[in-house]
């Protein structure tokens, strides 16, 4: 492996234990407006996509798609619930205030929504201003656009970057940018029933942080 300069979080089921319940007020949200889409549908389609492809899904799910005014009334009702309800995921602080190296987050949720979500379970001030959302390019996961643009942003190679990634597409969008792809499933959404094929290339698995702080550990990262 290349030397690591620079560690890239996926944010919603890596960084903050947010799965359920995004999914929940989201098929909760299109009931307003009469439209019936399945749970599954959310987990399978919808995880780690940005928020104009799941309206895109939901098109070809069930043949209509809700008003623009939808995606402010989403983002609403999603944040007073996270306001509530939203924990950081279990040993993602002392990962974060253990590594060395650069730090950002990249992801398929809007600026507003990331923020909030960063700053609701304390943990936007290891980032600061480095954090990079699918809004920012013209493709989003499982396109390459996205990492790739928060490397250059941040003086990285590809090569020495590392993506921690909960979902299929974002695992995917890490390797077309080619970079190391860190698959963690300790979210509260695999204990639901979420998976991601064995299939989607990655370089490692990990179901906790605290096997992920060792791996960062070996690599010199912490």
């Amino acid at each position: 492996m290349n030397k690591i300069e620079l560690v890239i979080f996926d944010c919603d089921g890596v960084l903050i234990d947010s799965e359920i319940l995004s999914g929940t007020v989201f098929v909760e949200e299109l009931k307003r407006y009469d439209i019936h889409l399945p749970e599954r549908v959310f987990f399978e389609r919808m995880i780690g996509r940005s928020f104009d492809q799941a309206i895109e899904t939901i098109r070809e799910e069930v043949g209509k798609t809700p008003p623009p005014e939808f995606k402010e009334e989403m983002r609403t009702a999603l944040l007073a619930r996270f306001e509530q309800d939203l924990k950081p995921i279990k040993g993602i602080t002392t990962l974060l205030a253990g590594l060395k190296t650069k730090i950002c987050v990249a992801t398929s949720s809007d600026p507003v929504r990331a923020a909030r979500s960063l700053a609701i379970t304390k943990i936007a001030d290891y980032f600061g201003p480095n954090v990079f959302s699918a809004t920012m390019v013209k493709n989003g996961k499982p396109a390459p656009d996205l990492f790739l643009h928060a490397a250059h942003s941040l003086n990285a190679a590809p090569q020495q970057c590392v993506v921690i990634e909960d979902s299929a597409y974002g695992l995917m969008a890490a390797k077309s940018a080619g970079m190391t792809a860190w698959h963690f499933s300790g979210g509260s959404h695999f204990k639901a029933g979420y998976s991601v094929s064995e299939t989607v290339d990655r370089d490692a698995s990990y179901s906790d942080m605290v096997e992920i702080l060792g791996a960062a550990t070996a690599l010199q990262l912490v």
